[in-house]
């Protein structure tokens, strides 16, 4: 008995079987995600091997690897091509992007604070109607933009731009749950006790309780806004007053007309830097609003 015992086999113990099992979906989990890895960064790396060649050796070699390597003359020229117009393309989007990216974050954090500290009659009507609008793709909105700005009489002119960039129903969504988060509603009642204002408990109490959440919706409006092109190519039509993502476009429609082919290449390698500068220096808060209102 002792020898038949010891001949069959033993079946693998069950937190065996479930570290295995682990382990091969952990091994899935990573796979996809280097597959989307590559999948976004193949391209960014691609555009910046592009950038650096010379005119004329952009099909020729390795297509992701450096070859004739001149990116200090790329530069100089997409500065000097057209009198400069690619720094006032930058300069318009730095304008839209950084105004329209705080006055959005201000009036979500205004918004959202409201629908959720205080009660009215709509509120939740209010707010499903925000909730709805998020739903809807942003290019949904450029045709009605146009015809209200048209009606104004502002098309062509910063603000057909810029007032559009400072509404964020995202933001006041955020906004609205983090505030219900991390606002104490004991510590609004202790300053209105101590005698301050409505406006002062927001800005000195409520605004700074709120800013991972700010963060996060000033980085989302930022990049949003400078990576926009239906809405300022509907509403602009002066060269001066266009964003770098409207130029670019035109430039590579112009290849044709004396255009050289690397202008938009590294045109558009050049615009993707202060997006990756806002990331790195926002990527700690940005993390921390994004869990916000995750756990209650």
């Amino acid at each position: 008995m002792s020898v038949i015992s010891a001949a069959r086999p033993t079946r693998p113990t069950r937190p065996a079987r479930r570290r295995a099992t682990d382990i091969a979906s952990k091994t899935v989990v990573n796979g996809v995600l280097g597959l989307m890895a590559l999948y976004t960064l193949i391209p960014l790396w691609w555009l910046f091997v592009s950038s650096t060649k010379e005119s004329g050796y952009l099909y020729t070699g390795t297509p992701l690897w450096f070859s004739h390597f001149d990116l200090v003359t790329n530069i100089r020229d997409v500065f000097a091509f057209e009198g400069g117009i690619f720094a006032t393309w930058l300069a318009n989007s730095a304008l839209y992007s950084l105004v329209g990216a705080a006055v959005g974050t201000l009036l979500s954090a205004m918004a959202g604070y409201a629908l959720s500290k205080f009660h009215f009659r709509g509120r939740e009507g209010v707010f499903n109607v925000v909730l709805a609008s998020v739903l809807i793709p942003a290019p949904m909105f450029a045709l009605p933009l146009f015809l209200l700005m048209a009606k104004l009489d502002i098309t062509n002119s910063y603000w057909s731009v810029l007032l559009p960039s400072c509404v964020s129903p995202f933001g006041v969504y955020l906004c609205r749950i983090f505030a219900a988060a991390s606002v104490p509603d004991e510590l609004l009642e202790a300053a209105r006790l101590d005698g301050a204002g409505e406006r002062r408990t927001f800005f000195r109490i409520a605004l700074p309780l709120m800013s991972p959440a700010l963060v996060t919706v000033f980085l989302f409006q930022f990049v949003g806004i400078w990576n926009n092109y239906l809405l300022p190519s509907l509403m602009l039509n002066s060269p001066s007053l266009q964003p770098v993502t409207v130029g670019l476009v035109q430039w590579r429609a112009e290849r044709a007309s004396g255009v050289p082919t690397l202008m938009p290449i590294t045109g558009a390698f050049l615009s993707l830097i202060p997006l990756l500068v806002a990331f790195i220096c926002l990527q700690r808060f940005w993390r921390k609003g994004l869990t916000a209102g995750a756990v209650k």
